[in-house]
């Protein structure tokens, strides 16, 4: 069956009524601004990423705006102890995390997708002759690899994680949300991992692709302070810029927050332009369960909703497993 193009999935959700927001997000007078972290002398910084014709005032349309400002990263210096709190929460949902894991084979998984000649792991019995007697040409007494077989393989999975640290998502619940980071980010090293922060604006703290780091990850988003209004749109934007390119059946998106969006464009739209987005929403608090569902439902993946730590693993483990 033909994929279904992006335009055409934005036309289809753009074609159904959508109720009003819950909240009428504050209109903002500037574009939201990127942030990139980055190591210096002085530490990890968070840099805004200059781009051409940029601005603080805010032109029409819902685009990004850049700045040269430099903001730096707030070191957990009075509260230390959190930082070992969070790490055990981390290990914690990381001991009781089962997202499926494909077999792999170098960069490719097992499973659906193309054909393709692997060496035998105890799969397929449909043998590729020529490369098989290759093979055992030079290997007298072979081993079980040494037999080529045929089975199909897909690619590595992409994700990207968008995890709110807005004001609203402070205390326990941010400490909740970079603990969910940890311990997903280690379960999913075989993959192209992308991940995000943001509030009224939003820092990229790991391009899809680059090595994956669990505790570096933890720790820089512990390192950003909860604060600011929170705006859904922008991180759902720069996440389909990082999945651009990767095949729709290989990409989602994960959004970590409340949904308490009062900053910023109606998020829906963009949720509609994803290959797939997922929500994974925190109730222990203030939150909006109404948005949540329709950015999941409008993103064609799954809504779970957590109260703390302890619920974070089975939920992960049911999205990934659809």
């Amino acid at each position: 069956m033909e994929a279904e193009s992006p335009i055409r999935r934005e036309s289809r959700s753009q074609s159904s009524p959508r109720r009003p927001l819950a909240r009428t997000p504050k209109q903002l007078d500037e574009d939201p601004t990127l942030f990139e972290s980055v190591g210096g002398p002085g530490g990890m910084v968070l840099r805004a990423q200059p781009g051409p014709g940029a601005g603080r005032h805010r032109p029409s349309g819902a685009g990004a705006g850049f700045t040269d400002d430099t903001a730096e990263l707030v070191p957990l210096t009075e509260e230390a102890s959190v930082d070992a709190t969070v790490r055990s929460r981390a290990r914690q949902i990381a001991a009781r995390l089962s997202v499926p894991k494909p077999r792999v084979e170098g960069a490719a998984r097992r499973g659906s997708g193309r054909f393709a000649s692997v060496p035998y792991h105890g799969g397929s019995d449909d043998i590729d002759l020529d490369p098989t007697i290759e093979m055992l040409a030079e290997r007298p007494v072979p081993e079980d690899e040494d037999i080529i077989v045929r089975e199909r393989v897909q690619a590595p999975r992409s994700v990207v994680l968008a995890v709110d640290v807005s004001g609203s998502m402070k205390g326990e619940r941010v400490r909740t949300a970079a603990a969910t980071v940890g311990a997903l980010a280690g379960e999913l090293e075989q993959d192209a991992l992308a991940v995000i922060a943001f509030w009224s604006d939003a820092a990229l703290l790991l391009r899809l692709g680059d090595p994956v780091r669990p505790m570096e990850l933890l720790d820089a988003m512990l390192r950003i302070p909860a604060r600011g209004l929170t705006n859904i749109a922008f991180p759902l934007q720069l996440a389909a810029v990082q999945l651009a390119g990767v095949p729709e059946r290989n990409a989602r998106v994960l959004l970590l927050s409340d949904c308490v969006h009062n900053a910023g464009p109606d998020p829906r739209p963009f949720a509609a332009r994803l290959p797939r987005l997922d929500v994974l929403l925190d109730t222990s608090g203030e939150k909006d369960i109404e948005l949540g569902r329709d950015l999941a439902r409008i993103g064609r993946g799954g809504f779970r909703a957590v109260r703390n730590h302890l619920d974070v693993a089975p939920a992960l483990g049911e999205l990934f497993r659809t």
